[in-house]
């Protein structure tokens, strides 16, 4: 069975040292931030991951969840219940939440240092309070006062969970084709109606009731067609004001490839009851809210993932012996001699340099912007929460989709460390793997976060100047403090790949504008998105390497306890400049070839052609 044991000291050195978290305690709503504070929950939540959620993961995944199809009703595996009222009662659930329903109104930062050990420990456990609290933001930011009184004081003790039901079996990213409606009432509720698929945490035993965030359009003349016509709802499995069932009941649940402890279900809706939350037509504005913390949680699924991962395979490569060092001197005489252990073969120290440069650059960037999230919600100075946001705009798809793709890659990796026992089901790596494949894919798949990012963040909102200017300030600092140009010199030509072909990009839509066409131009965006986004993954991910850098090197002056820690980031940080970063050279040319070869083959010519071809030579064609 596979262990965890929550990085701290890197969690710490990340929130303490470089990002100084605790400044944020300077801000109205934030003064319990402080280092002790930060500290403390750190220590607490470890144990909580360690020694509760972990031994539940291997459960999860051999139990699954079990629906009751008489009752409608779904049974999560053994020893689920007892960890989430544990999670409930050290107050996790209330967290980040405004103090005035009960909450304790914490930086979204540190829940994110939070929920990374969650991740990590079980990832499928995990997702039942999270998927919560994005119901809460959603309903606090758009709901009547009326709908926060009733709903978030339960939704921030935990005794109640939400979900988010978007998708439909004909609709997935195309939300504008859904058929789900709605039907005004008299007493001013409406009457919900229709089928959602892919409905994580839609039922489950852990809480008393589960409150449905629900995507319909009004049955109405008014409603607008497509996506313009999009209300959103609050559908409750019990009515509040009494506690009758709704009938919003579960009609199955999915048989699925991985995270076998969260229930994921279809969800029926028939003349249900539910309330309007925010505008008629306005659902997707409501939505995104939720959606858009949704796509940071599983981007944070992917780092607790690839954690876990490195953590095991690391432990596999220490212990396992096998072979001779490949260095020793030829005709040497290796009989009798002890083998060594495989984390002295170097493709296997590339494998798992490849996954340790990777987890340790997400976490910085994860927490460096959930701290820009927590600056755009609540600082003092509308100018300061304006670039905030605008940065955590532009990388919200950077943090989903690369994040989620390393971990495909990362848990791929540890398996291969461990050879033939990373196949099999007793190591408990191939459940990561598994675990980690859907995170690429819901809330938003990674192709679609990449024309997000091209078409709406850089092209439509012109986002990036924003970020570079970021990003040249912190590099004429790192600089200024030291840091050597073999850690600056890639990040910044990188960016200047990024900033070329962003301006490529930009002068052609200007053209085609200009000419009334612009139909090349997106398909050639389109074509080039998802190299578009990994170059900047890259940009970010150099970028976050260099400002942990600078303080390794800082604390390194300071003769700081830790020596080892600090002198092993540095190292942790070349090896991400000299062997990852040179992919910015292979992603440049990808994308001046533009989207021509991918559009070239006509769609019926995709698949196997059954003529006569090759039934002669080619010598006997020619008689």
């Amino acid at each position: 069975m596979p262990s965890y044991k929550a990085p701290l000291d890197d969690m710490r050195f990340v929130l303490n040292e470089v990002l100084n978290v605790a400044q944020l305690s300077s801000i109205k709503g934030f003064e319990a931030a402080d280092t002790e504070t930060i500290n403390q929950f750190l220590g607490e939540v470890s144990k909580l991951s360690e020694e509760v959620l972990a031994p539940l993961n291997a459960v999860g995944d051999r139990e699954g969840c079990v629906y009751d199809p008489a009752a409608k009703t779904v049974k999560t595996p053994t020893g689920f219940k007892a960890a989430y009222d544990q999670f409930c009662q050290a107050g996790l659930t209330a967290f980040t939440c405004d103090p005035k329903y009960g909450g304790l109104g914490m930086p979204q930062v540190l829940s994110i240092a939070l929920g990374e050990m969650f991740c990590s420990a079980n990832a499928a456990f995990a997702m039942y309070p999270g998927l919560s609290h994005g119901a809460y933001n959603a309903l606090h930011e758009y709901g009547t006062d009326a709908l926060k009184d009733t709903y978030l004081p339960k939704l921030v003790t935990g005794e109640w969970s939400g979900t988010m039901c978007l998708t439909e079996p004909q609709c997935g990213t195309d939300l504008g084709l859904i058929t789900a409606k709605a039907v005004k009432q008299a007493d001013g509720s409406y009457a919900v109606t229709g089928t959602k698929i892919f409905i994580s945490s839609g039922e489950h035993d852990l809480t008393s009731n589960i409150c449905h965030l629900v995507l319909a359009k009004i049955d109405d003349p008014s409603t607008p067609p497509g996506i313009k016509g999009i209300s959103l709802f609050i559908v409750p499995k019990f009515l509040p004001d009494g506690g009758a069932r709704n009938p919003a009941f579960c009609g199955r649940i999915e048989e699925k490839m991985g995270i076998h402890g969260n229930s994921t279900c279809e969800m029926n809706f028939t003349a249900a009851k539910g309330w309007l939350v925010g505008e008629a037509h306005k659902g997707m504005k409501a939505m995104f809210v939720m959606m858009n913390e949704a796509r940071l949680g599983v981007g944070l699924q992917g780092l607790g993932l690839s954690e876990i991962a490195y953590q095991n395979g690391l432990i596999y490569a220490l212990d396992r012996k096998q072979g001779q060092p490949i260095e020793q001197k030829a005709g040497d005489d290796t009989a009798g001699k002890p083998a060594t252990a495989i984390i002295n073969h170097p493709d296997v120290r590339r494998e798992l340099l490849s996954i340790k440069a990777a987890v340790e650059g997400e976490r910085m960037l994860i927490y460096w912007l959930a701290m820009q999230l927590d600056i755009s919600q609540k600082h003092a100075d509308e100018e300061t929460r304006k670039r905030a946001k605008q940065l955590v705009d532009l990388l919200t798809p950077i943090v989903k989709a690369h994040f989620t793709d390393n971990a495909l890659d990362n848990t791929n990796s540890a398996i291969q460390v461990f050879g033939g026992h990373g196949y099999i089901k007793e190591h408990g790596m191939e459940q990561f793997n598994r675990d980690a494949r859907i995170t690429r894919l819901y809330e938003g798949t990674n192709g679609i976060q990449a024309l997000d990012l091209i078409g709406r963040k850089v092209l439509l909102q012109n986002l990036l100047p924003p970020y570079l200017k970021q990003l040249a300030g912190d590099l004429k600092a790192a600089a200024r403090s030291g840091v050597t140009s073999e850690f600056i010199s890639p990040v910044k030509a990188a960016a200047a790949k990024l900033i070329w072909m962003t301006r490529r990009l930009q002068f052609k839509a200007a053209i085609a504008k200009m000419k009334g066409n612009m139909g090349p131009v997106m398909q050639e965006a389109a074509g080039i998105s998802t190299d578009y986004l990994r170059l900047l993954s890259l940009v970010a991910m150099g970028h976050m390497w260099v400002k942990m850098v600078g303080t390794a090197q800082q604390r390194l002056a300071e003769k700081a306890e830790g020596r080892d820690f600090y002198a092993t980031k540095i190292k942790t940080a070349r090896f991400y400049m000299e062997k990852v970063m040179p992919q910015a050279l292979a992603l440049e040319q990808s994308m001046k070839n533009g989207s021509k070869a991918l559009m070239e083959i006509a769609a019926e010519q995709f698949a196997h052609t059954q003529g006569n071809i090759g039934e002669k030579s080619r010598e006997a064609v020619k008689k």
